[in-house]
This record gives structure tokens, C-alpha cells and sequence, in this order.
């Protein structure tokens, strides 16, 4: 089968779902057409709360949710065969995802910029608020640790990909102080940075920055994660402006291009889908597809970790309330194409590769899926390899030498996995702000401080060892943690859904759109966290207690849900 098939129907079904369903939602559910004073106006102070045309807001919240989460599930999950992979990211992201982001955005706007979890107290109660405070902190700060890894490795994995990612930041903070102070159209200036930024990725490939040199890889990592949670604690103490806007803006036009070009190999390629529909699970050491694929891939079909950004930074920019349809859910769809071809990279385009050296199997021509998805622990294990490969491939059909292709494709990864860095250190600044208020812990107000410990846990769960017990090797603690990440991600959005649910319940608003995805995502997480708690249990008992102890936050939020309807509807 041809790829061009996968692209079609992932077209089809992003632009009927905009044009009908967000459209049917924003106006009978959100009611994004009555107006509303939004943060941005009400509470401007120049640094987080700042009015921002929406198509700059658009460029910040698409880059900040699109990390290296939508490359990195699908590329693993493709493990399992092109069709579930590829039905999971299109119903997901038009029926569940985009409706959770939109849904976010459009309450926490309405709630005068509060986060998801503080509008709990309102919702619910002040407990549950003080509960999914303290999940949301332990979520980022994994979030924080797996992303600073995932960068430091890539940059010690494809060292050509530095001068043009930290060439990138310069570049920002020029365009964020013209934007600012002059007069000039901003969509230009990005596009001529993004010209500026294609030359350095030129001068990057050919000029690779190696520590290794002077450090061993694992020291060089060491280094890079240190770098880069210096660069996000300033990064988000900055005024929204100077850095992030400009930043995310470009980063977004870099997408767009990188996937138009991806795209364009696509049609002229016209790879053949090699892996089969769905794979043949006679190897009792494959893992089930029930319910780890819908954990694998997250953030390209639904993510909490989309809520706290709807609702920590893009909410406190929104100019017009009419703009949310747009940008979360539109912002969402962006997302689940950037899912869309990493998929199409695992499962077509990395049979364009002639050789590759792979980490467990060393040398082999002629790549293709059945040899790069032969075992799960080499599928899991090398992440977002198969789209650094696979999409390099399909850029080098259409004329782009390969070692420019393999640089802009860390460069694409590296990019988004940074801006969700610095997005994700601003958020969990604003969490502890809450957490403070709530917990009358005073110090937690001050930035500064609160900056200083949204990285210090972070770091340390970067550099902790402990036994894997996939293997029994002894590992960081971030990568041991991340197969409940996906868990604990879903169960994030399923807690943001209850609450959205419940806020439009109160208000007599047709809420299905909520509460189908709501009851399916609990389904999932209740699965995927029992799964890794049998997994678990009399091999590392640190991840055993973990994993229960999230199983009962399920439950007892789902009590507490249930009881707050039960008030709602007797009140009625």
C-alpha cells in the first residue's frame, strides 16, 4: 500500500473535524462567541499576562505542545503495525485531544487565567485541587528530567544539530525585541529567520560540535542537561515577549515547512507502507497492544500535559476568546500531524534508507521496518531514531543531501523538545505559585525561588540511577519512570476532562463531547497503570508503590467526581 493513502486519510479526516466538529463544540458547548474580557486585558503586567495576535499565539501553543512526545510515541508504536498507530492518532486527536486543549483554553480564559488544576477548588473542592496540584508537580518535573535527557542525547547523538539549535535563541531575542519595539510585519521576520536558521543548519552539518573529545558520552550528557536547565530557568523567568513568543513563533514556521517538505517526499517518494496492518503478536515477548499503545502514543492523540499549557501560558496571552477554536483546536490537529508523518517515517519512509548502524544491531543495508521493529526492546529503546532516519530519507528523495537532512531532523526534534523545556519550567513556576496560595507555603511566591525548585528535582531525577527492571541495568531515574509517563499522561487529561465536564454539567451545557473521551481515557489509564503495577511488582518496588499509588488517586478522583454530580444534579 502506498503512503499516499495514510496521508489522505489523515487530511481528511483534521479538516472535516475543524471545519465541523470544533465548529458544532464552539458554539453549543464553549460558546467562544459570547464575548469575554480575557487575562491578557484584565491582568496584563508585560511578563506572563500579555495580549498576543493570535497567529504568534497559535505558533508558541502549537511548539509547546508539539515536542518530542508526537515523534517519539508513534515511531515506538509503530511497533505494533501502521493501522492502530494510525487510527489512535486520528480519533484521538479529533474526538478527544483537540476537544480537551480547546476546552481548557476556553475555561481557564473564562476563569481569569487560572490553571485547570486550581479552577478544581472551584469545581469540585479544595482538596481534589490540592491533590491534582501535587500530581501535576510530580508530572512536569518527570516531563522536565525526560526532555533535558532526550535533548542532552540527541546532541551527543547528532552533534551537527548544536550551532543551528543555540544559533536559534540568538536569533529569537533579536526578532522579540524588533517585534517590541517596531513597527514591522511579523510574519517576515520569521520567515527571514527561518531562512537565517536553514543556513546555519547547512553550516551545522558540515561543522560538528563534539565534547566527546575532551569527556567521556556519558559526562558530555551530564554537561548538556546542565546547560540546558540553566538556559530554561532563564528562559521562563523572561517576559513572555523576549524570548518565548519570537522563539515559538519561528519554531512554528519551522514545522511547517519541515512537515511541507516531509510531505512533498511523500508524494514524490512514494514509499510503500512495509509494515503490515497490524503485526502478527506470535512472540509471546511482545507486549500488548491493549492498553500500551493508547499510552505510547499521548501527546499525539491526547495529553494532559496540553491542559497545563492551555491553561498556564496560552490562556494568559489570548487576545479574543473567538480565538481559542483556532488555536486549541486547531493547535491540537497541528499535532496530530506532526504524529502523522512520524508514523508515516516508521512505517514507509524508513524503508527508503540504504544502511544504517543501529544500536542493538549494529550495521544493515537496506533498512526496513521488519528489521529496525524486529524485537520491542530495540523499537523502545531508540525512540525517535526511525523518524531522524526515516524522515532524512524522505527529505534526501527530493534533493536535500543527507547529512542537511539528518541535522534538520534533530534540529525539528531538538527545537520542540526545548520549547516545551522552558514551557514546561514556566508552568510548573506558575503550579508552585498555587501550590503556595494553597498551602499558605509563602516562599513558593517569589519566582525566583519557585524557578529554583521547578529544576532542582528535575536535575536530580536526571542524574539518579536506578535499577531498570526491564533489564536490571542500572539507569536514570527519568528514563525508569517514563512507561508510567504515558499512564500518568493520560490520567493527567482523563482529571482534566472530569473537571471540564463538570464545570459545563453545572451549567446545563450538552457535555458528551466530554464525557465519552472521559470514560474512555479511564479505561485506558486504569489498564495501562494495572499493567505496569504486575510489571512491576517484586522487581523495583519504588515503581511498584508509584504505580498504586496512582491507581487510588484514580478511584478516589472518580469518587469525588461522581459525588460532585450527584450534588450538581440534586441541586437542580
Amino acid at each position: 500500500m502506498s503512503s499516499l493513502v495514510l496521508v489522505a486519510l489523515g487530511f481528511t479526516a483534521f479538516f472535516l473535524g475543524y471545519k465541523f466538529y470544533s465548529k458544532y463544540i464552539s458554539l453549543n458547548l464553549f460558546e467562544i462567541n459570547k464575548p469575554v474580557v480575557t487575562p491578557s486585558h484584565s491582568m496584563r503586567d508585560g511578563v506572563d499576562y500579555y495580549s498576543t495576535k493570535k497567529h504568534i499565539l497559535f505558533g508558541h501553543h502549537f511548539t509547546s505542545i508539539a515536542g518530542a512526545a508526537p515523534i517519539i510515541g508513534p515511531c515506538v508504536a509503530a511497533y505494533w503495525g501502521w493501522l492502530p498507530a494510525l487510527l489512535w492518532i486520528l480519533i484521538g486527536t479529533v474526538f478527544m485531544g483537540a476537544v480537551h486543549d480547546f476546552g481548557a483554553l476556553v475555561v481557564s480564559v473564562k476563569e481569569q487565567g487560572r490553571s485547570i488544576a486550581d479552577i478544581t477548588s472551584s469545581v469540585i473542592n479544595k482538596r481534589v485541587r490540592l491533590m491534582f496540584l501535587i500530581f501535576v508537580l510530580l508530572l512536569v518535573w518527570l516531563v522536565l528530567a525526560v526532555f533535558a535527557m532526550a535533548i542532552a542525547d540527541l546532541f551527543v547523538s547528532v552533534p551537527t544539530s548544536i550551532i543551528p539549535v543555540n544559533i536559534q535563541i540568538i536569533i529569537a531575542l533579536i526578532m522579540g525585541m524588533l517585534l517590541n519595539k517596531k513597527n514591522i510585519n511579523g510574519l517576515s521576520l520569521s520567515l527571514g529567520s527561518v531562512a537565517l536558521l536553514y543556513f546555519f543548519v547547512w553550516v551545522g552539518s558540515n561543522n560538528p560540535v563534539i565534547l566527546n573529545d575532551s569527556f567521556t558520552i556519558a559526562e558530555s550528557k551530564n554537561i548538556w542537561i546542565i546547560l540546558l536547565f540553566i538556559y530554561s530557568s532563564i528562559a521562563s523567568l523572561l517576559p513572555v515577549w523576549v524570548l518565548l513568543q519570537p522563539r515559538d513563533y519561528i519554531n512554528s514556521h519551522l514545522l511547517f515547512i519541515g512537515l511541507a517538505l516531509l510531505f512533498l517526499g511523500v508524494i514524490i517518494a512514494q514509499p510503500i507502507v512495509s509494515a503490515p496492518a497490524i503485526r502478527p503478536l506470535s512472540d509471546s515477548n511482545s507486549p500488548s497492544l491493549f492498553p500500551l499503545l493508547f499510552v505510547t502514543i499521548a501527546c499525539g492523540a491526547i495529553s494532559g500535559f496540553h491542559g497545563l499549557v492551555a491553561s498556564g501560558t496560552t490562556s494568559k496571552q489570548l487576545e479574543n476568546i473567538s480565538d481559542s477554536r483556532m488555536i486549541g483546536y486547531g493547535g491540537m490537529l497541528g499535532e496530530g500531524t506532526l504524529a502523522l508523518i512520524s508514523t508515516i517515517a516508521a512505517v514507509a519512509g524508513i524503508s527508503l534508507v540504504g544502511h544504517a548502524t543501529l544500536p542493538s544491531n549494529g550495521y544493515v543495508a537496506d533498512l526496513d521496518w521488519s528489521k529496525y521493529y524486529a524485537t520491542w526492546e530495540h523499537a523502545s529503546g531508540n525512540k525517535a531514531a526511525a523518524f531522524v532516519l526515516g524522515g532524512g530519507a524522505l527529505l534526501k528523495s527530493i534533493g536535500i543531501p543527507q547529512s542537511f537532512a539528518n541535522t534538520l531532523m534533530a534540529v525539528l526534534v531538538i527545537s520542540f523538545a526545548a520549547t516545551t523545556l522552558d514551557t514546561a519550567t514556566r508552568i510548573q513556576r506558575f503550579i508552585l505559585k498555587e501550590f503556595g496560595k494553597a498551602t499558605s507555603i509563602n516562599f513558593l511566591l517569589n519566582k525566583y525561588l519557585a524557578t529554583l525548585i521547578a529544576v532542582i528535582p528535575a536535575l536530580l531525577m536526571a542524574f539518579w540511577n536506578i535499577e531498570d527492571p526491564s533489564s536490571g541495568q542500572s539507569k536514570q531515574a527519568g528514563w525508569v519512570l517514563w512507561p508510567i509517563f504515558g499512564a500518568s499522561n493520560q490520567m493527567l487529561a482523563a482529571l482534566t476532562l472530569m473537571v471540564l465536564t463538570l464545570y459545563f454539567w453545572e451549567k446545563r451545557k450538552p457535555v458528551l463531547p466530554l464525557l465519552v473521551p472521559l470514560i474512555i481515557l479511564l479505561v485506558i489509564t486504569f489498564s495501562a497503570l494495572s499493567v505496569n503495577a504486575i510489571s512491576f511488582y517484586k522487581v523495583n518496588n519504588t515503581l511498584f508503590i508509584l504505580t498504586i499509588l496512582l491507581i487510588l488517586l484514580i478511584i478516589w478522583m472518580l469518587f469525588e467526581g461522581i459525588n460532585k454530580m450527584i450534588i450538581v444534579k440534586n441541586s437542580k
